[in-house]
This record gives C-alpha cells, structure tokens and sequence, in this order.
C-alpha cells in the first residue's frame, strides 16, 4: 500500500515538473512577446541604450585637461569629449545597465568629484 501511494506521489511531481517546463516554451514563442521584443529593438536602434558617466560640464580647456588626466589615471576606459553650447562634456564609459555604471562611480570617484550617470540618447 505504501509503495503504490509513493508511486503514485512520483508520477504526480513528475506531471507537475513536465508541465511547467513546456508551459514556459509556449509563453516565449507568442506572438505578443515577439512584438514587445521587436519594439525594444526599434527603440534601442533609435535612441540607444547604455549609460556613460559625466566626469565635467564646464570650459573646453578644462574639459580637455581632465580628459587627458582620467585617459592616463584609467588607460583602458573610453573618453568622449562632447560640446553642448556653451559648454562642453567629458563622459567616459560604455555601460549596458545602470548598476554597472553605479559601480564605476563608485571606483572613479577615487579620483574625480562630482560624477553623474547619464543614459544614452538622451
């Protein structure tokens, strides 16, 4: 008796287990989420998608000198120099997600004061 309600309790979490794993691979292959999917490209491809941390807004000899000085301090980090009348912008960094930018606030702020992440296309 105990053998056959066991037996009966495996065959039961093993259905439970099945379903669950062919539900989701119906959710992912619906037409609706291709079109949200399809939509989040078409804005990213329009208004890009990342962060970039401003390290300066101010004077272009300014912007220029901390430019040079954060290339020397962090060798391996992309520098955009960026005019925005009547000042320019020193942004630095390719990140995808906001907390990957927050941590290198955190690992420049070290060196450089008053740094903001910015989103991209904006």
């Amino acid at each position: 008796m105990k053998n056959n309600t066991f037996l009966v309790f495996l065959v039961f979490l093993l259905g439970i287990g099945t379903s669950e794993f062919f539900g989701q691979n119906a959710t992912n292959s619906s037409s609706e989420i291709k079109k949200l999917i399809a939509k989040k490209r078409s804005f990213n491809s329009t208004y890009g998608y990342g962060y970039r941390i401003q390290i300066y807004y101010g004077n272009e000899t300014n912007a220029r000198s901390i430019q040079s000085k954060f290339k020397v301090t962090y060798p391996g980090e992309f520098t955009k120099l960026e005019y925005d009348k009547p000042d320019w912008k020193v942004l630095v960094g390719n990140y995808k997600t906001k907390l990957e930018a927050d941590k290198a606030v955190i690992n420049f702020s070290e060196k450089f004061s008053g740094l903001i992440v910015i989103p991209l296309g904006k």
